[in-house]
């Protein structure tokens, strides 16, 4: 359940705002479905997994690597797509984006094995990533001033609408087994919504794009997408590989990238050309810290949600559906307190942001009270420490990265929101290497005699929990550092 990604405007535009388009509600409903369909392809997958797992013979660092390649590839998308959508129309490149997103949603759902599927869940993450940061520039170019408001809160009512739908969907899909296709289904069901947004999209959604344009920098995207591959390769595969020369050489290898990537960056900048990232934002301390911040903060999202589900199907028996059911209160919870969190970002930032990191460091050492012995604790039991999760997360996640560019000077807020929005997809995408190879490893090595028996999983869930509880509690410590407000001039 990662928190869409905020859409990236790329350079902040100096075209002047269109006039609004008389079906200006059409074209949110068609940008809207992109991102609902987008964050539900974040969060649908986890409560499949265990099943894609036994349809596909797919082992624990592959299952690891279905989730973490969709955020891996749209981190890599988010950082040049805004700047594509300014150059090139922000129409086209969201249909573009759309039925690439379509196109490969129907490959995922006929994988015949896990490298396929794999490959085609990192295409999903890459076209989202040229379809996502193109919804707010059309927001614009569709409503008056006065009006963008209501659309950019409907935006918002939308995620909070993915997050529960997610682990419902994903788990009414599997369960009903529509003809006899059993997890595909959650990739067929994006097909023909695709198509209808496309045809009305076509029609409706207006175009336009940045009067500054700049060149694109391609080579600095490859080399942070595979600086950053280079780095999470080694820890996904630790369960397979173990530690030996060659996954210390990888390391060694996407630090030298990333290194490589940098001085690239800083030469573009001297040039006056305008790179993907400008290495002058790490000198803003406000930024770095928020950078810290928003990796630690989504790190622990991604893999608590896989390793939950994980649990809760192969530790305690649940179905697909019944899983679902025990991680809505988890969604009901963040859509309570996010409002909340949203009103008085710009009073108290800083201090939601603390209260929701602490509150899920609260939450997750319950909830390892509650299943540490490996006994199925019940449904209640479950479902109240989710809530009380939820309610942390809803009072953090919304408004981070508006707390974070609060300390950013408003030139580079564009830049920066886009660096911000990549890092909290690379968090995820690092959080399910690290704590998904714990989780895994754990019930291996607690197995008694061959195949793991459901106390494993409890053990297990009950390692990554600490462990999870530990990084927010530090998360928590690194935002006090932060700014004491969002700013009220972003979003």
């Amino acid at each position: 359940m990662t928190a869409s990604p905020s859409p990236r405007e790329g350079t902040l535009s100096t075209e002047a705002s269109p006039a609004p388009i008389a079906g200006a509600t059409t074209a949110l409903l068609v940008v809207l479905f992109g991102s609902f369909m987008d964050l539900l392809d974040a969060t649908i997958v986890t409560v499949a997994a265990p099943a894609i797992a036994r349809d596909l013979g797919a082992g624990d660092a592959q299952i690891q690597w279905t989730i973490a390649a969709y955020a891996l590839a749209l981190g890599a998308g988010l950082i040049t797509g805004g700047r594509l959508g300014d150059q090139y129309g922000r129409k086209r490149l969201f249909l573009v984006g759309l039925a690439g997103f379509m196109a490969t949603s129907a490959l995922c759902a006929l994988a015949a094995d896990p490298g396929t599927l794999i490959g085609m869940r990192a295409g999903q993450g890459l076209t989202a990533g040229i379809m996502v940061p193109q919804v707010f520039g059309i927001i614009r170019a569709s409503f008056a001033p006065g009006e963008r408001a209501k659309a950019f809160g409907a935006y918002g009512a939308v995620q909070g609408l993915a997050s529960v739908a997610g682990p419902l969907l994903g788990g009414v899909l599997v369960d009903a087994d529509l003809f006899g296709l059993g997890w595909r289904t959650i990739f067929w069901v994006n097909v023909p919504v695709s198509i209808l947004a496309l045809v009305i999209g076509a029609k409706a959604l207006p175009e336009s794009r940045s009067a500054l344009t700049a060149r694109l920098d391609l080579p600095g995207a490859l080399l942070a997408a595979t600086g950053i591959l280079l780095l999470l390769l080694p820890l996904i595969q630790t369960e397979v590989w173990g530690w030996t020369w060659g996954s210390y050489a990888l390391l060694a290898a996407g630090i030298v990238v990333l290194a490589i990537f940098l001085a690239y960056e800083r030469r573009l900048t001297g040039r006056g050309a305008e790179p993907v990232f400008d290495p002058a934002l790490l000198r803003i301390r406000a930024f770095t810290v928020g950078l810290s911040a928003s990796a630690l903060f989504f790190g622990g999202l991604g893999p608590y949600f896989l390793t939950l589900s994980v649990y809760l199907q192969n530790g305690t028996g649940r179905t697909a559906w019944e899983t679902g059911l025990v991680i809505l209160p988890y969604a009901l919870g963040s859509i309570i307190t996010s409002g909340l969190g949203v009103a008085l970002a710009t009073k108290a930032g800083r201090k939601l942001l603390v209260a929701g990191s602490l509150t899920i460091a609260a939450s997750q050492l319950v909830l390892w009270s509650v299943v540490k012995d490996g006994d199925d604790p019940g449904y209640w039991p479950l479902a109240l420490t989710l809530f009380i999760g939820g309610l942390g997360l809803g009072l953090a996640a919304p408004i981070l990265v508006s707390v974070v560019l609060a300390g950013v000077p408003g030139r580079n807020a564009g830049a920066a929101g886009g660096v911000l929005s990549t890092v909290n997809q690379i968090g995820g995408a690092a959080g399910i290497a690290v704590l998904g190879t714990v989780f895994f490893t754990s019930v291996t090595g607690s197995a008694v005699g061959g195949a793991p028996a459901p106390p494993d999983y409890g053990h297990a869930l009950g390692i990554v929990l600490i462990v999870s509880a530990a990084l927010y509690l530090i998360t928590a410590l690194v935002m006090l550092a932060l700014p004491q407000a969002a700013a009220e001039h972003t979003g």
